[in-house]
């Protein structure tokens, strides 16, 4: 008698052999066979019960920004499914490689219009780059193994919808996953003779620019040994975030909104631009370059060459293998005045941070926060970080280095997402220090889930920075010239909150309670809410900045440096002067 095995056993040991070691998710009728199987094999998988299905998905996602591996999340059908969306369109557009398990009613009441049944597979064609039902117990596993080398080859989403009893059934044992055997494809290498044409751009440039994206992750010293040679300042994408330190000289940060003032600076006015592994979603709309500027574009994907501006020389390579070449192939830059300028624009922006930061004004001051939560930092924190202002804040005053890890919501840009990474981030890092930083905005959207990181006994310090409005928002009716509607918040005393579901709960107002309230969540076991009622100030707007006496008048310079506080900040104008730059 040939041997058999449940099927969503089976599919259970797919996983495994992925190496996928948390699903998220919330039981409910239509995939209670998967919950049987998660529940045989539980010493080997570990089911996280989420409160709400979208912090599973936003988990699953941040596990798989995080270590590069397929996340897994489910949800039953119906409302089960839909509330999944959020965090699945995340992954789609941040490009990393997510399962989602859908539950289906059985097979034999499909088509009957059976309660919470929905036909699933539409709904998530648009998300997905792969979305499947399975007809048959037998194909379960096949199905579930086809997805995720999908959702790797694609960098995106793969869905399986499985009418629950598929799963309640023996199939034969002769069932194969191939995680194993996995093996990542070889990146292109540089054409040399591309190499040189890049170079000869360079070599005439007059103020030659780095824009790094996300695709430099794991090229740390080869950015860095690139910059210090030629002598190349570089502009971050947001979501690259701590990748090269951010005390390297030649770090200008962010640009557009989310940005640094240095960083849309140092773009607006570059004569060459080298995109690399970026895909930069304002080049175009935004107007951010100079319309004459040149740009080299170096990326592993040859669909992204030339998607977002003019391309003068691409560069279809790995970026370590790219940065690498260009270095062995050109003499050291001695000096570039533009380089020298830039660096001198970033230390007086970096003064002006850190003026903020050591401000004793009281109600506190944002700067003052993030200077707790860098005192407190280990070296090898995660930080999982919400959207609005924060995630603006969080670019400026966090002072990162390679072993940290910062993820946000980037193109997608859905907040919610702090609390459900946070959690992937703990589960994935269980000796890393976890922060999860939220405007009360994006916090009152998820906080039930504070009640999952009390479960599963997390120990992540969850800093809300509460000033009861989306000030986000309000900054964009501010510069449209709109009256402020529907931007205030209802404020809550999140701290009594956290206290309720389980957590430590501590409100600060005062500089004495800030510090003294980090220094109990470094010392607490399990999940800390940290309430700080801060003053609603705008952050200064690095892309509509009114510094510079060539284009601003004396009224509107003074004005601008009163209510952002920026006495000492200086136009870029003064160190282009000050260094002679062509």
């Amino acid at each position: 008698m040939s041997k058999t095995i449940n099927a969503g056993i089976a599919m259970m040991k797919v996983l495994e052999d992925w190496d996928v070691a948390q699903v998220y998710g919330i039981p409910g009728g239509s995939i209670n066979s998967t919950m049987e199987a998660l529940r045989v094999e539980k010493d080997k998988i570990r089911y996280v019960q989420v409160r709400h299905e979208e912090i599973g998905a936003f988990a699953a996602t941040a596990h798989a920004k995080l270590t590069g591996k397929v996340g897994v999340c489910f949800g039953s059908a119906g409302p089960g499914a839909t509330h999944l969306f959020n965090g699945l369109y995340d992954a789609q557009m941040d490009h990393v490689p997510v399962l989602a398990l859908i539950g289906q009613v059985g097979s034999a009441d499909m088509n009957w219009d059976s309660f919470q049944e929905m036909n699933e597979n539409p709904m998530f064609a648009d998300v997905s780059v792969y979305n499947r039902t399975v007809m048959t117990a037998e194909s379960l596993p096949h199905v579930v193994d086809e997805a995720i080398r999908r959702a790797y080859k694609e960098n995106g989403v793969a869905v399986v919808t499985i009418p629950n009893d598929l799963g309640t059934k023996d199939i034969p044992d002769d069932f194969w996953a191939s995680g194993h055997s996995r093996v990542k494809p070889l990146l292109p290498e540089p054409d040399l003779q591309y190499v040189q044409k890049a170079l000869e751009l360079i070599a005439t440039a007059k103020r030659p620019v780095i824009f790094a994206g996300i695709g430099v992750k794991g090229a740390t010293d080869e950015l860095v040994a690139l910059a210090k040679h030629l002598k190349l300042p570089v502009v971050m994408s947001a979501i690259s975030k701590g990748i090269i330190p951010d005390d390297f000289e030649g770090n200008m940060g962010s640009a557009y909104r989310v940005s640094t003032k240095p960083g849309n600076e140092t773009l607006a006015q570059a004569d060459l631009i080298m995109m690399i592994g970026a895909d930069f979603p304002f080049a175009r709309t935004k107007k951010l370059f100079k319309p004459d500027a040149k740009f080299i574009q170096i990326d592993i994907d040859s669909s992204k060459i030339g998607k977002r501006h003019v391309v003068d020389v691409p560069l279809l390579s790995d970026a370590k293998k790219a940065m690498k070449a260009l270095v062995e192939n050109i003499d050291e830059v001695a000096q570039r005045p533009f380089y020298n300028a830039c660096v001198a624009n970033m230390k007086n922006w970096r003064a002006y941070l850190q003026q903020l930061a050591d401000s004793t004004a009281e109600p506190l001051e944002v700067g003052s926060v993030f200077k707790q939560i860098n005192r407190v930092a280990t070296g090898n924190d995660v930080f999982a970080v919400d959207v609005g202002d924060v995630t603006m804040n969080s670019l400026r005053f966090l002072n990162m280095n390679p072993k940290q890890q910062f993820t946000t919501s980037a193109l997608f840009a859905t907040m919610g997402y702090g609390i459900g990474a946070a959690i992937a981030g703990k589960l994935t890092y269980p000796d890393r220090q976890v922060f999860n930083l939220a405007g009360d905005g994006a916090f009152a959207m998820v906080m039930q889930d504070v009640l999952t990181q009390v479960k599963e006994k997390l120990h992540i310090i969850n800093v809300v920075f509460s000033n009861e409005s989306f000030d986000f928002i309000k900054d964009e009716q501010e510069d449209e010239k709109q009256t402020f509607y529907g931007v205030d918040l209802q404020g809550a005393d999140f701290a009594m909150i956290a206290k309720g579901m389980g957590a430590l709960g501590i409100t600060v107002r005062t500089h004495k309670e800030l510090q003294v309230a980090f220094d109990e969540a470094v010392k607490a076991s399990g999940p800390v809410v940290i309430d700080v009622k801060i003053r609603p100030n705008r952050p200064l707007p690095a892309e509509k900045l009114q510094l510079d006496p060539a284009t601003n008048s004396a009224e509107e310079i003074a004005a601008f440096k009163q209510r952002y506080n920026a006495g000492a900040l200086e136009p870029f104008s003064v160190y282009l002067n000050e260094f002679e730059v062509e």
